[in-house]
């Protein structure tokens, strides 16, 4: 049994001191609170090694993960849904169907030669990609969270995840999971690296370049979505710059742009002229301007408080922000000083810092799966489904901004979620899951209609023909071009014909093994156990002794050897009622 000892957040006047705590202030409680910020949470063995090992050895061993082996980390397997007719995707339906109009075909496919809806393939092919790369990036999405349960490095996890949010793209618009898979990629092999040379990958990375509209920023006609962001969001913060900056930037990036996976430069786009940046006069390219930026004090500021704030706390003072800023900028914008600062110190270990984070629902649905033992995302609940009624869609993020954090992720609705899907982890519904990737949703009865034999027009007739309008009747005539409800449907059936399924078990754990082995011999144990366990902040008195009087009438007994055959779902519903309290939200 791991060693426990009582919640332990050190003074409140270790708030804002970044040197480190003593060896003799270092305890079981203390790794415990490292491990839920520097990660996802410990098991009770993680704790216990961590803890003998030292508060030094414990941080580097963190930071520093490289030589520590990770076996459970698996490349992604792609469904095969991808073809090189696919480069260049159209933009939208209309420029894809207007080249077929104009060209005889597009994406790979001819258009009709006779016959209704000539240019029904073609559509249909669009609506397939769009279809396709959704259902394949939400398998994306689920073999991240995999990666992060399972990991030896959750620094790394951790880290990639933050910089998800901060260098934000989405598939929504990227349209393409392989550019997704190349970011995660990316952010994995920056999670701890330099962060200015991550920018500048960044600034080079396709889904990026995509995202920002790199295709449109030209010699001559710069657009400036990118150099204002990367300014604004990525770098240094609203008001550090000016709008001759943004301009001159802009300029400065002309000319990238991006083929299928590849970064490119255009030299016929780029505009070779001066430019007046930040004070500085030069023929400066997209790299100069950020290196330009990194020099600017600002932005190691914005950048260190940007990863405060995620890994500690939600609130730091601009004392703390300045210190932690000449922490990244005299250690040249390497991150591993500045994680292994933040994690040694007072100021990390005081009483602001305990319950001082609120968890994304990405992290707080791997946290809970820690907790509990799993050693997989289960896929019932489905972990996309689940995280996005929390608040969060992974690789979704809601603007170039993010996700907005904090006190963001707590309302009350949102917290009503987060009580669902605990309850969906913890006694899932096996026998009433549908998987949501392969169903389309309002057209299944479009779908039934087809498989029946209807013609296009009789299948997307309105449900009543006795309701039709004189237009509707009309319409089943028409002599169209293509019907993009057919579209829709038909490309997720070929799409989800060639989707590998995901996995759909429930998470494997045992409460009961657990709370015996945790050494528990009466209700009140096995609830301290639990709590202990499972939140960095103790709940008051009264909500303890209601779990346990709850667990007792449930069991018909206090003693827990006496419940041992029939006790698993009692402590589930247990369990659940832990998760569901406002401290199981923050760490």
């Amino acid at each position: 049994m791991a060693t426990r000892v009582g919640w332990s957040p050190g003074a409140a006047a270790w708030k804002d001191d970044l040197t480190p705590i003593a060896a003799a202030d270092w305890n079981p409680d203390r790794a415990a609170h490292l491990l839920s910020h520097a990660g996802f949470g410990g098991t009770p063995a993680e704790i216990e090694t961590l803890a003998k090992a030292g508060l030094e050895h414990a941080v580097r061993s963190l930071v520093d993960y490289e030589h520590i082996p990770n076996p459970k980390m698996q490349p992604f397997v792609e469904s095969g849904l991808w073809d090189p007719t696919l480069d260049r995707f159209p933009e939208s339906r209309p420029e894809a169907t207007d080249r077929a109009a104009r060209d005889g075909r597009s994406m790979g496919i001819e258009t009709k030669p006779g016959g209704n809806r000539p240019v029904q393939p073609v559509s249909d092919r669009f609506f397939y990609w769009l279809r396709a790369t959704m259902l394949e990036t939400r398998r994306l999405g689920y073999w991240w969270a995999n990666r992060m349960l399972q990991t030896t490095h959750p620094v790394e996890q951790k880290m990639a995840l933050l910089w998800h949010g901060h260098f934000a793209t989405h598939e929504n618009k990227v349209r393409d999971y392989r550019k997704m898979l190349q970011q995660i990629d990316l952010f994995e092999r920056g999670a701890t690296g330099n962060i200015r040379e991550l920018t500048i990958q960044v600034a080079r990375n396709p889904a990026m370049l995509y995202f920002l509209d790199a295709q449109y920023n030209v010699k001559g006609a710069p657009n400036e979505n990118f150099a204002r962001e990367v300014m604004e969001l990525f770098t240094m913060g609203v008001g550090n710059y000016s709008e001759q900056d943004v301009r001159e930037c802009a300029r400065a990036f002309t000319g990238w742009y991006f083929d299928n996976l590849a970064f490119k430069v255009d030299p016929d786009k780029h505009d070779g002229g001066a430019k007046t940046f930040l004070g500085r006069v030069g023929n400066f390219d997209g790299v100069d301007v950020l290196k330009i930026i990194f020099e600017q004090p600002v932005t190691a500021e914005y950048l260190a408080g940007k990863v405060y704030r995620f890994l500690v706390r939600d609130e730091l003072s601009p004392d703390l922000r300045r210190k932690l800023g000449a922490v990244l900028r005299d250690h040249n914008y390497e991150l591993k000083p500045l994680l292994t600062v933040i994690f040694s110190s007072k100021d990390f270990y005081s009483q602001a810092s305990y319950g001082g984070h609120i968890k994304g629902p990405v992290e707080h649905l791997v946290a809970m799966l820690k907790h509990v033992g799993a050693d997989a995302i289960p896929g019932v609940p489905d972990f996309n489904q689940a995280t996005i009624a929390m608040g969060q869609h992974l690789l979704n993020p809601p603007s170039v901004a993010g996700w907005a954090g904090g006190k963001a992720w707590i309302t009350p609705g949102l917290l009503i979620a987060r009580g669902n899907v605990a309850r969906e982890v913890l006694i899932p519904d096996m026998t009433g899951f549908r998987d949501w990737n392969f169903t389309a949703g309002s057209d299944d009865v479009l779908g039934r209609r087809l498989r029946d034999g209807y013609d296009i027009g009789a299948a997307t007739a309105v449900n009543d023909p006795s309701k039709m309008t004189t237009f509707d009747r009309v319409a089943l005539e028409r002599d169209e071009r293509f019907n993009t409800r057919i579209s829709g449907y038909v490309g997720w059936q070929q799409a989800a014909r060639k989707l590998i399924p995901t996995p759909r078990q429930a998470a494997q754990f045992e409460l009961t093994r657990m709370v015996l082995d945790g050494g528990a011999t009466t209700t009140s144990e096995a609830v301290d156990y639990l709590l202990w366990r499972m939140l960095r902040v103790p709940p008051a008195k009264a909500t303890r002794d209601a779990f346990v009087t709850f667990l007792t009438n449930e069991l018909g007994t206090d003693r827990v050897e006496r419940a041992r055959t029939y006790m698993e779902d009692a402590l589930r519903m247990t369990v659940h009622l832990i998760m569901s309290t406002p401290e199981y939200q923050i760490v």
